[in-house]
């Protein structure tokens, strides 16, 4: 008995030393540590890493940058099932703990004395796993778990359990750059987490261990074995019945990836976005949670991408089918399988679907679509299909399928009007559309090509393209500010010039049709696009005072040819650029920016910049105080190139252009988020409003007359819609740019590498033909329903009748008069001019008398 208790007494001394070296080496321990750990005060404002996202003038997603998937979402916002789930996995002790489970570190210690050194399983308790995550790296070191348990013995001092949890909830990589539950949820399953099963929860709290291994995609076996751990914890633990775990356990793996859903179609102008405001905020920009909201609006986004899809497809089929895409030859005994693999390098493109035909006859062809299905076409779905020969020319039309499809063809299909399968190609030529508020150049849509995935060139702002005719409207209103009126007489007649480059020496201007009308006013001129008058009115005016006179709508003076090849639109612009001169006639006639960001949102939703844009604000009380005159821009409105937003983009294309417009869409407006009230900011008068009447007069013409080139655009049946065709030699571009009160937009067609447009019928490709189709579905599309909004007549415009043969005032019997508007100090001199010629006739009828 004596021996039993002084064995018991040293046992208990050598217990006691143990618990006293153990207490004084983990106090050494910590002052050595200590001075080393971090603060864990800033987990109460821990900022992880989200991305940024862009959004429509509505609030609809257009894009979301960044490296990491995260979907911040607040703990009492997270199901009971889901922490349920993912304490049963990780830490069922977690609201009992002190932020360390000693049990489990034993276990962790004797795991690695039994085995001779393995460093298992941790036992890190949620706790612990948040400052391993936060400040610790994942390397398995002793001093690495020590530091690791002392961070976080003070996170739980400093946070409570439930702010933990959160953090632990949205911190952890759960696969697949998704990080957080939220995250988890909507890639796997596509749901938020009030959605989630209970099976989907288990499988989520599965993925925490082993997230790159163990997930529902890489490996749905072990993933689900997992999942199954998981429900039996959680029936262990009495989160939940015994009926509810059996039907989960049942429940098969419907996980599949699913991307954030992007609801506007946007890709061009997200990339701008994101372009502009890393230039503002640096890379912080990509993981600090800010929210852009863009001034697009989504339906007219939508309606903008459509038109001009539908535009292209129209175009393409004129001119043929210029064969599949590519061709492989299927053995007889080709299974599913084999189709799938074929099939599995080609993706849906703008809605064009990837598939393989694997039958054809006469009368109808079988196609195999990458969604595993099989259609049938027959010779309707393939009755466009005339053999392409060049682009001028096409063959005849198909008599049967098998002539134009081809077992083991990869085409692409098409939904028509009806809903119905049909045959179709990618279009090998390229268009952009940019539509913008000529109140202050908001930009309201903006297509920069067919498909941003096969080209990111953005043809709305980095294209360089010759406008043509659609540059007119500039020349004649500088024309009307040198005193020239809608009926002055112009002479529509062969003109041959010096031009010395040229091989002959003569340069020899005509019209698109080779016909000459001889003396007409310039109003029938422009609205039939008469080219040679264009050239003897720039040579009449001036080149140099027209060249200085369009910097007015904000091209700079380097992007306009020296030479009276301006007057048939050889100037280098781009869509942006032309939406962004033909506002100035829109809106009354002021010099608005170009801008796309009207807001940036810090992750909390407190602006960090609000846009201020210049204005024309017409009936603003700032505008009418003020007196200045019109005149030429600041210089600094001309000097920022489109493309600035974009110049350092690898995407590789011929037209891109360089300083050439200067539509400003680099410039962010001046920011106003911190100011309670700011005045508005107005943007210069460049053109008096009396010449932007006469000139958008002449424009609606060109829609209203039957002799004009965009009398098609007259079956909108609006009263307020002005613009003007373009298109330039061998009919390399077409345009349509116009608009009304409320919208300007500029449609371009042509081919990256500048080939011809060609011919479809004997009709050349011109902008009436190629892109006035695709700005008449745009503008019908978003301007249905709205009133109409056109420029009222200001003051000093007078309507007179005047003869249509010499544009001169005649009197109210003249059966061959008309009414014609002008400014009413050139009524005088018309007037007089009128009484001159009268008294000439008669001196001449005496004369031959």
């Amino acid at each position: 008995m004596r021996i039993l208790k002084r064995l018991l007494r040293w046992a208990l001394i050598l217990a006691f030393s143990g618990l006293l070296l153990a207490v004084i080496a983990i106090g050494v321990a910590y002052w050595l540590v200590a001075p080393r750990l971090p603060s864990v005060a800033v987990l109460k404002d821990y900022h992880m890493q989200v991305p940024l996202r862009v959004l429509s003038a509505d609030d609809k997603l257009i894009a979301s940058f960044g490296e990491t998937r995260r979907i911040p979402v607040a703990i009492a916002d997270v199901p009971d099932l889901l922490k349920h789930a993912v304490l049963s996995a990780e830490d069922a002790d977690f609201y009992h703990h002190p932020g360390v489970d000693w049990h489990g570190i034993v276990r962790a210690g004797w795991h690695v004395v039994v085995t001779g050194g393995d460093k298992g399983p941790g036992g890190s308790t949620i706790t612990q796993q948040v400052a391993r995550n936060i400040f610790l790296s994942p390397e398995k070191l002793y001093s690495r778990k020590l530091t690791e348990i002392f961070i976080a013995l003070r996170i739980e001092h400093e946070l409570s359990k439930d702010q933990i949890l959160e953090l632990y909830l949205n911190k952890m990589f759960l696969g697949h750059r998704s990080y957080g539950v939220a995250a988890a949820a909507e890639y796997y399953y596509g749901k938020t987490l009030d959605q989630l099963t209970v099976a989907e929860c288990a499988l989520i709290a599965s993925t925490f261990q082993l997230p790159s291994v163990v997930n529902p995609l890489n490996s749905p076996k072990r993933a689900i074995a997992r999942r199954n751990w998981v429900l039996g914890e959680m029936f262990r633990h009495g989160y939940i019945t015994r009926a509810v775990y059996e039907q989960a356990i049942a429940e098969p793996n419907h996980a599949s990836p699913h991307e954030q859903p992007i609801e506007v179609d946007a890709p061009y102008l997200a990339e701008m976005v994101r372009r502009q405001v890393l230039d503002r905020l640096g890379n912080d920009a990509l993981t600090e949670g800010y929210v852009v909201k863009t001034t697009v609006q989504s339906s007219r986004q939508q309606a903008a991408l459509e038109a001009l899809r539908n535009g292209l497809t129209s175009y393409d089929h004129r001119h043929g089918w210029r064969g599949p895409e590519a061709h492989q030859d299927l053995p007889a005994e080709a299974s599913e399988q084999d189709y799938d693999n074929l099939l599995s390098s080609y993706t849906v493109i703008s809605g064009l679907q990837p598939a393989l035909v694997t039958a054809s006859s006469a009368k109808e062809a079988t196609v195999y679509l990458a969604s595993h299905e099989s259609v049938k076409l027959d010779l309707a779905a393939v009755s466009w299909a005339r053999p392409h020969i060049d682009e001028n020319r096409v063959g005849a039309a198909p008599s049967s399928v098998d002539s134009v499809l081809k077992r083991g063809d990869i085409v692409r299909l098409s939904r028509n009007n009806k809903g119905d399968w049909q045959l179709d190609q990618i279009p090998a030529a390229q268009a952009a559309l940019a539509s913008i508020n000529p109140e202050d150049g908001s930009i309201q849509a903006l297509v920069g090509g067919f498909n941003f995935g096969r080209s990111k060139f953005n043809r709305a702002v980095m294209a360089a393209r010759q406008p043509g005719s659609s540059f007119k409207p500039y020349l004649y209103s500088a024309a009307f500010e040198r005193g020239f009126t809608p009926s002055s007489i112009v002479n529509d007649a062969p003109l041959a010039l010096p031009d010395p480059s040229l091989p002959g020496g003569i340069w020899t201007p005509s019209n698109d049709d080779g016909k000459f009308a001889g003396p007409m006013r310039l109003r029938e001129a422009l609205l039939q696009s008469k080219n040679l008058v264009s050239v003897r009115l720039l040579d009449a005016m001036g080149l140099r005072f027209a060249r200085e006179y369009a910097t007015r709508f904000g091209f700079p003076l380097g992007a306009l040819p020296s030479n009276l090849s301006l007057a048939l639109g050889t100037a280098s612009v781009s869509p942006m650029g032309m939406a962004r001169g033909y506002a100035v006639f829109a809106n009354g006639g002021y010099l608005v920016t170009p801008y796309f960001i009207s807001e940036i949102d810090d992750r909390n939703g407190k602006p960090v910049y609000l846009a201020n844009p210049a204005r024309a604000c017409s009936n603003c009380q700032e505008r009418l105080l003020d007196t200045s005159p019109p005149g030429p821009p600041p210089a600094d409105m001309l000097k920022t190139p489109a493309n600035d937003i974009v110049a350092s983009s690898t995407a590789q294309a011929p037209a891109e252009a360089s300083s050439i417009d200067g539509t400003g869409v680099a410039v962010l407006p001046a920011d106003v988020h911190g100011e309670n009230s700011h005045p508005p900011v107005l943007a210069p008068r460049v053109i008096d409003p009396r010449n932007d009447y006469l000139v958008t007069s002449l424009m609606k013409d060109v829609i209203a007359s039957p002799r004009g080139t965009g009398y098609a655009a007259k079956a909108l049946d609006r009263a307020d819609l002005a613009g003007k065709t373009g298109s330039t030699n061998d009919h390399r571009d077409a345009w349509f740019v116009g608009f009304n009160g409320d919208l300007v937009t500029a449609v371009w067609v042509g081919f990256d590498d500048f080939s011809a447009l060609g011919k479809s019928n004997g009709v050349g490709e011109f902008g009436a033909q190629a892109a006035l189709p695709i700005w008449m579905d745009y503008m019908g599309a978003v301007l249905k329903g709205l009133p109409e909004n056109t420029l009222q007549m200001p003051p000093g415009i007078s309507t007179v009748l005047i003869n249509r043969d010499n544009g001169l005032p005649t009197s109210p019997g003249d059966p061959n008069s008309m009414n014609e508007i002008f400014k009413v100090e050139d009524v005088d001199r018309l007037r007089a001019q009128a009484t001159q010629q009268d008294q000439q006739d008669q001196q001449h009828a005496y004369d031959i008398f």
